[in-house]
């Protein structure tokens, strides 16, 4: 695969370089990244998504393994296991491939898949992956099995005297009760499904209020002098390298440099942002996995469209099918293509 050097896509699933950037690299980077930025990967296919649940559910490890392949149960909605494997016991990628093409290929159905159909198909696996995270959630807690969950249910691993306490750092209980007073819509003092999605979820949430809440969360972890104001270099050490990558995939050709896009967001011009001033760019600064499914879509588009015309043929899809299915080949084989083996040690620890 040849190095993506120029276009922005490449940026930005880099986006959210939480810990340190790296260089573009051979192979399906696109999966190790979308585990070290926090996300689990959103797969292209659903059967890999379905199997990836198997393999949660029944306690296996090393999922691309054939062995495990061929110890998860698929269900009957994709037809004869026998079938959907090689002889070596892998994922027959190809005719999955001739499988998914028309489901993709709907508006129009033309033969090309375009950008969009490409976007809305990453979206709904995304937004699958979520709902079924939090369906299975939702099993664990609801203790009394009332269809919602209950603020005790959400803080079930705190003792009283925890509770009591009300400690306000990140993951404690008090952070949590304010959390989960966000993602109660209703008010009702539980959360249903979509609350419940809200408050696990919270980078992927249209609820005003969860929403607000994380960008006071990201201001926090931004201001260093803890006066509760951004200055320019909390700004362009925390913030503006996130906001950049999100805004050349937007605009197609590079954003504004730091210095200006402080000043642009600086509306009374008193070389502080506050929460307000970070509004409109509150969806860069916490994306989620829907806006990484978005990118992913992005990044395959760039990856497999060899005549540039942004669309894919069938036939360019299966020339470029790795980029696809980047989770169905051997670690080995991607280590073997890699360019900075040096960088493996640091990414572990966010996988």
């Amino acid at each position: 695969m040849a190095k993506a050097v120029v276009y922005p896509i490449w940026a930005t699933v880099f986006v959210i370089f939480l810990i340190t950037s790296l260089p573009p690299r051979k192979g399906p980077e696109h999966l190790r990244l979308g585990r070290r930025l926090g996300y689990r990967h959103v797969p292209f296919d659903p059967l890999v998504a379905h199997l990836e649940k198997q393999t949660e559910e029944k306690g296996l490890s090393d999922w691309d393994s054939p062995t495990t392949w061929e110890s998860a149960l698929f269900s009957s909605e994709f037809g004869d296991m026998e079938e959907l494997l090689n002889d070596e016991g892998k994922l027959n990628i190809t005719d999955r491939l001739l499988v998914l093409f028309p489901l993709l290929d709907t508006s129009p159905d033309d033969g090309l898949i375009s950008l969009k159909e490409l976007v809305d198909w990453n979206v709904q696996q995304a937004t699958d992956r979520l709902s079924y995270r939090t369906y299975k959630e939702m099993e664990v807690r609801d203790t009394n099995w009332d269809g919602v969950i209950s603020l005790k249910e959400c803080l079930y691993r705190f003792s009283q005297e925890e509770i009591e306490k009300n400690d306000m750092s990140t993951g404690q209980a008090g952070w949590l009760r304010e959390q989960f007073s966000n993602a109660d819509a209703d008010g009702d003092e539980s959360l249903n499904a979509v609350e419940f999605n809200d408050f696990l979820h919270p980078e992927d949430s249209n609820n005003h209020k969860v929403r607000r809440w994380l960008l006071r969360e990201k201001i926090k972890a931004m201001d260093q002098d803890k006066d509760g104001r951004i200055n320019f270099k909390e700004f362009s050490h925390g913030a503006y390298g996130i906001i950049k990558s999100y805004m050349e995939l937007e605009i197609g050709y590079e954003a504004p440099g730091a210095g200006e896009k402080f000043a642009e967001l600086d509306v009374n011009s008193d070389e502080f942002l506050t929460e307000e001033e970070l509004v409109p760019v509150m969806h860069h600064l916490q994306p989620g996995e829907i806006s990484y499914a978005k990118h992913y879509a992005s990044y395959l588009m760039h990856e497999a469209d060899d005549d540039r015309d942004g669309s894919l043929t069938l036939e360019e899809m299966l020339r470029h099918e790795f980029v696809f299915y980047g989770t169905v080949f051997e670690d080995d084989e991607f280590n073997e293509n890699d360019d900075d083996d040096d960088d493996d040690d640091s990414r572990d620890e966010f996988r």
